[in-house]
């Protein structure tokens, strides 16, 4: 299923712990919904800007998202949330883009390390109203706005 111009529902459900865990992670209509405008809102632009986007984590149904060890409030469990890079471009460079040209619910630089562009990947979340709270996560916790480790 097509969810927008260059994004398909597959990329967005793709995961090894399921498959390897016999874990059902299909969406529902709602969270199918939230992934189009995901992907309408904030990863189409991010891809016209800086070329193709490269999903590593998109949406988790619920008893995959415990699997992996994250909270049950995850945004992926709503289909609101991606975890992405653009090959060949610094996290920080198209999360900094992100911060300034998108309307987005949450912009996280996960695992980022100055000197080294390709490390980490980027969290980014569309809601309606979204809060336009902006993160780094360094491993060790969050702090506020985007930042080098």
């Amino acid at each position: 299923m097509q969810l927008s111009k260059h994004f398909n529902l597959r990329e967005f459900t793709r995961s090894q712990t399921a498959a390897r865990r016999d874990i059902p992670n299909v969406p529902g209509k709602a969270e199918t919904a939230a992934l189009k405008l995901l992907c309408e809102k904030v990863l189409e632009p991010i891809r016209e800007q800086f070329g193709p986007v490269m999903i590593s984590s998109g949406y988790r149904s619920p008893r995959l998202n415990a699997a992996i060890g994250s909270g049950p409030m995850s945004q992926h469990t709503k289909g609101q949330a991606a975890d992405f890079e653009v090959p060949g471009v610094s996290n920080y460079e198209v999360a900094r883009w992100v911060q300034r040209n998108l309307a987005f619910d949450q912009l996280i630089l996960e695992m980022w390390k100055k000197g080294d562009p390709n490390a980490g990947w980027i969290h980014v979340s569309f809601r309606e109203p979204n809060r336009n709270q902006v993160l780094t996560y360094d491993g060790r916790g969050y702090s506020t706005g985007l930042r080098a480790a």
